[in-house]
C-alpha cells in the first residue's frame, strides 16, 4: 500500500496527482528547484525537497537526486507525471531497484515504446497500421522525429532537400535536451490529417480499457494547443479501427497503467504515431467524459488492484492549453500579477496570482477545460470562461484560444494539423476604444485619490478649458474630459468604471501592473501601455542590432565579424524553455560585431550581434 509518494515532476501535473492522494489519504512530496523555490506545487505538498540548480539537466532529470530526495523524504512510491522522466525506462528501473513502488508501467513496456523506431516494428507485428519509413526517394514534405521521446520535443518538418541537413541537426539537439538522447528518424508527413488518440487503462491481470479517442489536431510547431473528447470527425467504423488498435498495442506489450496510443487520420487512412507511457497532458477531457480520476487508477493499478468494467461516455469535454507566450509565438517569463479563470471550467494550473514564470521550463500556466451534455454546450462555457478571465502581467495565447473556439470551422468540428497555418485568427474581440476610456477614468479617479492637496479638484482642471483632457497609450489616444459623444459617467473609481454607451450599461475594471493598466469586461480583456508625458530616457541600440526576442541561452553562434551574411541565414540559436529559436538575418549584410558566445544566458533585449546591411555606411 502506498503511503507516501513523491512527484518527480513539477508545476501543473504535480498539484493534480497531490488533489487525488489527499483525496485518498496518501502523503504527498514535492521536489524543486531553486527557480520553484516558491511555485504553488511545492506549498501544497506535505513535504518538499529542494535540488539545487536551475536547469532541467541538474534537477528534474537528475535520477539519482531524485532517488535520494526520496530517502530524504521517507517517500515509498514514485508518480513521474508527464515528461521529465516520465517515459524513461532507466529511471522506472532504479525507483524499482530502490524497493519503491513505481506509479506507471513497466520498464520493459516503457523501453518498447519510448525508443519510436523499436515501437513501430512492434506495433506492425501487433496489427496497428503504421507509416513507412521515409527515404529521399519519396519526396518531400518529411518529418523528422526523436527516437528517444515525444510531445513534439525533437520533432521538424523538411519541406526541400537543402533543409535536411540543417533541420536533422536542431531535432537533434532538441531530443538531446529534453530526453537526453539525440537519435532521430524519418517518416512522410501526413499533411491536414487529424491527430486522434486513444486512452487506455490497463491492470497487470489482463484487463485492457479504451476509454474512447480525443482530438488533438490543433497544434503548433507540434505542441497540442486544443484537445477534445470525443473527436468531432471520424466516423464509427474509424473509431472502431483506432479503439482496437489501441487495445491491440497495450496487450502487445503487456501494458500497465495509463497510457495514448496516438494516431494520424485522413480519410480512410489511419497511420500510428506513438504510445506514450504515462498520463498525458490533456488527461482531463478523458475523465470529464467517463467520469473516471485517471490518477486515482493509476495509484490503484500500482498497488495491484483489478479493473473492474470500463465506464461509457456521455457529453463533450473540450481543453484548452494556456501559455505565457506573446503575439509571435515566443515564450515569455515574468510575474503572473492576477491569474483569475472563473466560471463553469475546470482549471488545472501550475501558477497563481505573484507567481514567477522561469525561462527554464515549459511555458504553459493552465489548462482550462470545459464538460458539456454536448459540443456546442462546452465550447460555450470555456468561450466565456477565457474571454472573462483576468490574466495580468505576462502576455499570454488566450486571444488565439477564444478566436479558434469563435471560429466556424472549428464549430463545425473541421479541424486537422494545418488549422493554425490555414486560418487568420489574429486580433481581439473587446472594444479597444472604451476600454481605453475606461482606463483613463481609472487613472484619473486613482490620481484624485493620491493626491495630497486639492483632491476634491478634478485632475486638469482650469478655468478656461481650451482643450479636452487626453489619455495617450501605445494602443490607442482618448480624450475622457469631455467624454466622448454618446458616452455617460456612471461612477468612476481607480478600480471600477461604469459607463452608458447609448443607452447600454457597460461595467469594467481596471488595475494597473508593471507600467501596463489591464481593463477587464464581459467582452474580454485588454492590456494597454500609457504614453509618459515625460518619458525616460532609454538606452538605444546601433543600427542593425539583432536582439534577443527573450531569455535564454545562446546553443551556438553561427557567423564571425567581418563575415556576409544573406537574408534569413541563421546567425545563432537560443534555447528558452526547452525550445530552439532561430535568430536570422533581416537581409543581406556584414557581420559588424558579435556580443556573445555560445553558453551564455541573456536577457531579453540583449544586442547579440550587429549586422551592416547593405548600402549602410
Amino acid at each position: 500500500m502506498i503511503t507516501r509518494l513523491l512527484v518527480a515532476n513539477r508545476g501543473e501535473i504535480a498539484r493534480r496527482i497531490f488533489r487525488t492522494c489527499r483525496e485518498l489519504g496518501i502523503s504527498t512530496v514535492a521536489i524543486f528547484s531553486d527557480a520553484d523555490a516558491s511555485a504553488p506545487h511545492v506549498a501544497e505538498a506535505d513535504l518538499a525537497v529542494r535540488l539545487d540548480g536551475v536547469r532541467p539537466g541538474e534537477t528534474y532529470l537528475d535520477i539519482a537526486r531524485i532517488l535520494e530526495a526520496c530517502t530524504v523524504a521517507d517517500a515509498d512510491a514514485v508518480h513521474p507525471g508527464y515528461g521529465f522522466l516520465s517515459e524513461n525506462a532507466d529511471f522506472a528501473r532504479a525507483v524499482i531497484g530502490a524497493g519503491l513502488t513505481w506509479v506507471g508501467p513497466s520498464p520493459e513496456a516503457i523501453a518498447a515504446m519510448g525508443w519510436k523506431i523499436e515501437a513501430k516494428r512492434l506495433m506492425a507485428e501487433a496489427g496497428v497500421p503504421v507509416l513507412p519509413s521515409w527515404t529521399e526517394e519519396q519526396g518531400y514534405p518529411a518529418l523528422v522525429k526523436a527516437a528517444a521521446g515525444g510531445g513534439g520535443r525533437g520533432m521538424r518538418v523538411v519541406r526541400a532537400a537543402q533543409d535536411f541537413e540543417r533541420e536533422v541537426e536542431a531535432a537533434r539537439r532538441e531530443a538531446e535536451a529534453a530526453f537526453g538522447d539525440g537519435t532521430v528518424f524519418v517518416e512522410p508527413l501526413l499533411e491536414r490529417a487529424r491527430h486522434v488518440e486513444v486512452q487506455v487503462v490497463a491492470d497487470r491481470h489482463g484487463t485492457v480499457w479504451t476509454l474512447g479517442e480525443r482530438e488533438c489536431s490543433i497544434q503548433r510547431r507540434h505542441q497540442k494547443v486544443v484537445e477534445e473528447c470525443p473527436s468531432p470527425g471520424i466516423s464509427e467504423d474509424t473509431r472502431r479501427i483506432l479503439l482496437e488498435a489501441a487495445a491491440n498495442a497495450a496487450r502487445k506489450i503487456g501494458y500497465e497503467g495509463a497510457g495514448t496510443v496516438e494516431f494520424l487520420v485522413r480519410g480512410d487512412t489511419v497511420a500510428f504515431l506513438e504510445m506514450n507511457t504515462r498520463l498525458q497532458v490533456e488527461h482531463p477531457v478523458t475523465e470529464l467524459v467517463h467520469g473516471v480520476d485517471l490518477v486515482r487508477l493509476q495509484l490503484e493499478i500500482a498497488e495491484g488492484a483489478r479493473l473492474a468494467e470500463a465506464p461509457q461516455a456521455s457529453g463533450h469535454a473540450v481543453e484548452v492549453r494556456l501559455y505565457a507566450e506573446d503575439d509571435r509565438h515566443l515564450p515569455q517569463s515574468g510575474v503572473i500579477h492576477r491569474f483569475e479563470i472563473g466560471g463553469e471550467v475546470r482549471v488545472d494550473s501550475g501558477v497563481e496570482s505573484g507567481s514567477h514564470v522561469s525561462p527554464y521550463y515549459d511555458p504553459m500556466l493552465a489548462k482550462v477545460i470545459a464538460y458539456g451534455a454536448g459540443r456546442t454546450e462546452a465550447i460555450r462555457k470555456l468561450t466565456d470562461a477565457l474571454t472573462r478571465a483576468k490574466l495580468h502581467g505576462l502576455t499570454t495565447n488566450r486571444d488565439l484560444l477564444v478566436n479558434i473556439l469563435k471560429n466556424p470551422d472549428f464549430r463545425a468540428g473541421d479541424t486537422h494539423t494545418a488549422f493554425l497555418d490555414e486560418h487568420d485568427l489574429t486580433g481581439q474581440h473587446s472594444d479597444l476604444e472604451t476600454a481605453a476610456l475606461a482606463a483613463a477614468l481609472a487613472m484619473a479617479a486613482r490620481n484624485r485619490a493620491e493626491a495630497k492637496v486639492l483632491a476634491t479638484i478634478p485632475g486638469g482642471w482650469r478655468n478656461v478649458r481650451s482643450q479636452p483632457s487626453l489619455a495617450r497609450f501605445e494602443e490607442a489616444e482618448t480624450a475622457y474630459d469631455p467624454l466622448p459623444d454618446g458616452y455617460t459617467l456612471v461612477s468612476a473609481a481607480p478600480g471600477e468604471v461604469v459607463l452608458e454607451r447609448h443607452g447600454l450599461r457597460l461595467r469594467f475594471e481596471v488595475a494597473e501592473h508593471d507600467g501596463k493598466v489591464y481593463v477587464n469586461s464581459a467582452h474580454g480583456q485588454v492590456t494597454l501601455t500609457p504614453i509618459p508625458r515625460l518619458p525616460e530616457p532609454v538606452e538605444r541600440v546601433a543600427p542593425g542590432s539583432l536582439t534577443a526576442p527573450m531569455p535564454g541561452t545562446v546553443l551556438r553562434v553561427a557567423v564571425e565579424p567581418g563575415e556576409v551574411v544573406s537574408g534569413g541565414q541563421e546567425v545563432l540559436v537560443l534555447e528558452a524553455m526547452k525550445m530552439e529559436h532561430r535568430i536570422v538575418a533581416p537581409a543581406r549584410g556584414v557581420v559588424s560585431d558579435v556580443r556573445v558566445e555560445k553558453g551564455l544566458q541573456v536577457e531579453a533585449g540583449t544586442v547579440l550581434v550587429i549586422i551592416n546591411q547593405e548600402g549602410d555606411a
